[in-house]
């Protein structure tokens, strides 16, 4: 987030954030960006991880059932 393109608004709720955390704004909005890129990339990393196999194709279970012996 940047302090530049925050509306008035949205400015005065983090300094309050900041505030009550004991931070500048500055400070709060560059953490608040290190835990936002982490977090994506935690959720990004656990999104590879857990896709679960794919079950073979109707054609691709019947040619492995083809070249079984009998």
């Amino acid at each position: 987030m940047d302090a530049k393109k925050l509306t008035e608004g949205q400015r005065s709720y983090e300094a309050k954030r900041a505030a009550k955390a004991g931070m500048s704004l500055e400070a709060w909005l560059r953490d608040k960006e290190k835990r936002a890129k982490e977090e994506a990339a935690a959720a990004a990393k656990v999104t590879v991880a857990e896709a679960p196999a794919k079950k073979p194709g109707f054609f691709s279970r019947l040619m492995d059932r083809a070249h079984k012996p009998i």
